[in-house]
């Protein structure tokens, strides 16, 4: 897949449809053995699991961990981890279920979304989350957005930013004008938005998959 160089680490793809993601994926499955995808949840990935789906991969030796998840009930309209169930239900691939406080495995390559306001997983800019204090600090912990958005009024589960970071290669798909510009000033450290912070703190590749719509 053609891709346009930026600055830093950071590049942005040429195409940035369902296909192109879902090959970029599959890239790093074949050739680079990525084995433990960490992916995220909402509606936006699901073109793209739909896409990854019908590739010949070596599903069984595949696992899928989410990078954050509603704390519902898993057959909760708003469950990440439901709709990543039902994406992947003729696969043999392991699906990893995010706890509270529990040590994730390290993923191999991890795949975010953004929100207008700069949250990536759930971090969000303004949050109630825990105290975190260096290396004794869980890799997943509780967050509550606030303001409670009003289409998803829960309490989540997210990997914190080291978690996100500690990885071989960041993708990030994001649709949308605006989010482009917010993308585009947290490169350039324009602003403290988690998906700055999250930039600033990766030493790996990130790719960024950015479309109009």
């Amino acid at each position: 897949m053609n891709e346009v160089a930026s600055s830093r680490h950071v590049t942005w793809a040429s195409r940035a449809d369902a296909e192109a993601v879902a090959a970029h994926i599959a890239d790093a499955i074949t050739q680079k053995d990525a084995r433990l995808l960490a992916v995220p949840g909402g509606n936006t990935p699901l073109a793209i699991f739909d896409s990854l789906s019908t590739l010949d991969l070596p599903w069984s030796d595949l696992s899928l961990m989410l990078t954050d998840d509603r704390i519902v009930a898993k057959d909760h309209e708003a469950s990440n981890f439901g709709k990543l169930t039902t994406a992947f239900a003729d696969k043999e691939v392991a699906l990893i279920d995010l706890s509270d406080g529990i040590a994730p495995p390290r993923a191999d390559l991890v795949w975010i979304g953004m929100g207008t306001d700069g949250h990536i997983a759930s971090l969000f800019p303004t949050m109630k989350a825990p105290v975190q204090d260096g290396g004794n600090s869980p890799l997943v912990i509780r967050t509550v957005p606030d303001p409670l958005p009003p289409e998803a009024p829960f309490e989540r589960l997210s990997l914190n930013m080291a978690a996100l970071i500690d990885t071989d290669e960041l993708i990030i798909v994001v649709r949308g004008a605006d989010k482009k510009t917010i993308l585009e000033q947290a490169i350039k450290e324009e602003h403290d938005l988690p998906i700055a912070k999250l930039i600033k703190a990766a030493s790996c590749p990130i790719t960024i998959f950015w479309s109009e719509s």
